[in-house]
């Protein structure tokens, strides 16, 4: 069997270029622009699919977050309180004092961080899409919309999760038709019904009280959260609510 010789180099890394503490940090600079965009922790926690608690644990870590309970238990911290002193001064359990406590460095997972840094990125992405839809209402801006929003957690008007994706035909290019996943079920929309759709809404200057009220339209009952979504309709809060966002 053949030996290696002396001074022969090691194997080489897998991946030599990854630095963890720059790659950490570029997320967190990600973040931090996408929180800038909505001040809301509900919303940005349901658009990138985390929990609310590890959302804020990671501004705290950008330092764009605080609050008095924030500043109160990183002043007992780095006072030197302990976690069980922490809580019993408090009152809040293990997991929430820890929620207000930074990340320490090499502590958060290598594949949720790549992960977490791609919803930001298609974050932003989307929320670029809808300002320019939201400037320029037109059937191409919306399909671009339409294409971005792919397996996005919308809710229907009543608080029912549902996701859409399209299919890509011969061609190469997506068929102009969505593929409602509700779970137990699934069904698909025509893109004409998400044209008319759009097209009414674009006359309609108050409140959308209802799906309906945008037409009789086959699955508008989908058609009404994702315009909604957009910026194309406003919607009563008790409705909003159930749909996702929190004023």
């Amino acid at each position: 069997m053949e030996m290696k010789g002396k001074g022969m180099p090691g194997r080489l890394k897998k991946k030599p270029e990854y630095n963890p503490e720059l790659q950490f940090n570029n997320f967190l600079e990600e973040l931090s622009n996408a929180y800038e965009e909505t001040s809301s922790l509900r919303i940005l926690a349901t658009e990138l699919n985390i929990s609310p608690l590890k959302l804020r644990k990671l501004l705290i870590t950008a330092d764009v977050f605080t609050s008095d309970i924030c500043a109160e238990i990183n002043g007992l911290y780095q006072s030197g309180k302990k976690i069980p002193e922490i809580m019993k001064l408090t009152g809040l359990s293990r997991a929430s004092v820890h929620s207000y406590l930074p990340y320490t460095k090499g502590l958060y997972n290598a594949a949720e961080l790549s992960l977490n840094a791609e919803r930001c990125r298609a974050y932003r992405i989307r929320q670029e899409q809808v300002q320019l839809l939201q400037e320029m209402p037109s059937e191409e801006n919306l399909w671009q919309a339409i294409i971005i929003f792919q397996n996005y957690p919308f809710k229907t008007a009543t608080g029912l999760p549902f996701q859409y994706k399209l299919k890509v035909g011969k061609n190469g290019e997506w068929n102009r038709e969505l593929l409602i996943d509700r779970r137990e079920k699934s069904k698909s929309l025509a893109w004409s019904s998400v044209i008319l759709a759009f097209e009414n809404s674009m006359k309609i200057s108050e409140e959308v009280k209802k799906p309906k009220a945008l037409g009789d339209i086959r699955g508008i009952s989908y058609i009404y959260p994702i315009l909604w979504r957009f910026g194309l309709i406003e919607v009563p809060e008790a409705i909003e609510k159930k749909m996702g966002k929190q004023r």
